[in-house]
Formats: structure tokens, C-alpha cells, sequence
């Protein structure tokens, strides 16, 4: 059984252990200003530290996948400067992992095969502790088994400490869905093991995604990265920007406004960046002065923001 009670206070990776970053973002659309926080903010932060910063695109629901996005956001990329190390990982091609993950936890006990709709999980707000399907479907999900009393404590690098009573506020969580397409939680935890990632520097629209992550990371005995979730994004009206017609395709023929528009979402000095001219000089200035201290913790507003030299 997986321990009810899980702390982890996030050491400092080994010196013998690289310092390794990536950024994965889903081909279901163009890079938005978004995704181009999440990704400059993994790659300096890996970057600062001699790391490498890796790129895995995932695809594992193909039902939502764009035609030809994940190349457009690839090319995006090399546009701002944005320079991956290693091949690029997609995880479509990766199911025999995924499912050598699924068979070791179902062999211990600790996922099972569950039948239920949402209608079954309705009277208990769609928590799931126990399948309650009166009848069997053709293909069942498969969920993790998550102990009563289940609480995760872990350090994020920029919210601090953070906790959750998992078995309250997620229930037994999905690993394979019953339409047969792999769960998130299950396959990024599985690729970071992989790719020997050693911190997950995301949008903190995640955050509360990691503590199932670690359950998983414990219960199939891989190592727990460091986490640092970012501000997000907003528009005008408070959503996210990647659910708001704000969100539209980066202009890649003038990377600047840009770059200094996420530089500041990223509680960045201004003055440290303005002298740049191009992405490449832009870079170079931005890995000699981010200090991620001065990554807020709020997410910030497109509309309170300008994008070209500001002061």
C-alpha cells in the first residue's frame, strides 16, 4: 500500500545528478503568449543552473491534437530562440511505457479496474473511493487506489509549502481512460522518470496536479522532481489565457515584444533585457539576470501590461 501520509520538502538535486528541464506543451493549437511564459521560464531556469532543457510533445490524446500544430510550435521556438536539448519525445509513441507502468501497479494492488460513469459518481460530486457500477462496460477505466487519510505535503519553489488530502479532494484518480486513452497524470509522470527530469517548471494552472503526481512517482518507486509552478496569464476578464480569444498565434516575425512582454510576467527587471536587439542578445541578457526570486506568485493581467520598452 502507498503511505497515507507523503512529505516531501524538495532537495536540491545531487551534484552527480544533472540538472535537467523541459517543457511540454500539447499539440492542440499555435503557441500563445502562455506557452511562451512556460517555456522561457523552464528553459532559464534550467539554463541558470548549467542544466538542460528537453522537449516532449504530448500528444497522448490524439482526439485533440491539431494537424501540423506540434511543427508550428517547434518552429515557434527556434523563432525566440528557444534551443532544445536532445530529440524531442512524443508520447504517442510511448504506450508499451505506459502500460508496463499500469500492469506493475495493478500486479500489487494498488490500481484496479474501475466501471463507473460519471451518473455513478454523481451523488458524491464525481469523487471517486470505491466503484460503485452495477454493470460491467466493454472497456473499463483504471484508476489508482488512494488510501482514506491520503494527504501529500511537497515544496513548490515559488507558492511554497503546499498540501492536499488527496482521498478528499481527488478520490481514486484515473490512470487509462475507458475510451483507452492514457491519463496525464499517469504519462507525465512516467516520461519525466524517463527523461531524467530533476524539476517540472510549469503554469501554475498544475500545481494541483502534483500531488497525485508524486503519489504516483512513490507508489511505482521513481524519483520526485523539484517543482516551480508560474504565474499565469490572463486576459481582460480573468480566464486563462489559453481558453480566451486572446489567445492567439505568436507573431514569430518580430520575437521582441514578446520576450519582454513574459519577461516581466515573470517578476523580471526590465532595464536588465532593454538594451537587446534580437532574441539571441535578448537570451544571453535574460540568463545573466533572472533571479527567480522575483517570480510572483499572482497570475498577471495582458491588459496591465505593455509589451515595448517599457520603463
Amino acid at each position: 500500500m502507498i503511505a497515507a501520509e507523503i512529505n516531501v520538502m524538495m532537495p536540491m538535486p545531487p551534484i552527480s545528478l544533472p540538472v535537467r528541464g523541459r517543457f511540454a506543451p500539447s499539440p492542440t493549437g499555435a503557441l500563445h503568449l502562455g506557452s511562451l511564459l512556460a517555456a522561457l521560464g523552464s528553459y532559464l531556469h534550467a539554463k541558470i543552473q548549467g542544466g538542460e532543457w528537453w522537449l516532449r510533445i504530448e500528444d497522448v490524446d490524439r482526439d485533440r491534437e491539431v494537424p501540423g500544430a506540434a511543427q508550428s510550435q517547434l518552429e515557434s521556438l527556434r523563432h525566440f530562440g528557444l534551443q532544445w536539448d536532445g530529440e524531442v519525445v512524443r508520447q504517442s509513441q510511448r504506450h508499451a511505457l505506459y502500460q508496463a507502468a499500469l500492469d506493475d501497479l495493478l500486479a500489487r494492488g494498488l490500481a484496479f479496474e474501475c466501471h463507473c460513469s460519471r451518473n455513478d459518481l454523481a451523488a458524491s460530486a464525481g469523487l471517486h473511493h470505491a466503484c460503485l457500477a452495477r454493470t460491467k462496460r466493454p472497456q473499463p477505466a483504471f484508476r489508482l487506489r488512494v488510501t482514506t487519510g491520503c494527504k501529500v505535503d511537497f515544496h513548490d519553489e515559488v507558492l511554497g509549502p503546499q498540501s492536499q488530502r488527496v482521498d478528499m479532494e481527488v478520490g481514486d484518480f484515473v490512470l487509462k481512460r475507458a475510451d483507452g486513452h492514457w491519463a496525464y497524470q499517469l504519462a507525465v509522470v512516467v516520461d519525466d522518470a524517463a527523461q531524467g527530469i530533476t524539476e517540472v517548471v510549469r503554469g501554475a494552472d498544475l500545481a494541483d496536479s502534483t500531488a497525485r503526481q508524486i503519489l504516483l512517482q512513490k507508489a511505482l518507486g521513481l524519483p520526485t522532481p523539484r517543482y516551480l509552478h508560474l504565474p499565469l496569464l490572463l486576459d481582460e476578464n480573468g480566464r486563462k489565457l489559453s481558453k480566451s480569444l486572446a489567445a492567439l498565434p505568436l507573431d514569430t516575425s518580430d520575437a521582441m515584444p514578446a520576450l519582454r512582454l513574459v519577461w516581466q510576467a515573470l517578476g523580471q527587471p526590465a532595464r536588465a533585457v532593454a538594451a537587446a536587439t534580437n532574441p539571441r542578445q535578448w537570451l544571453s541578457l535574460a540568463l545573466a539576470n533572472f533571479e527567480p526570486s522575483r517570480i510572483p506568485t499572482r497570475p498577471s493581467a495582458l491588459h496591465n501590461m505593455v509589451f515595448i520598452n517599457p520603463a
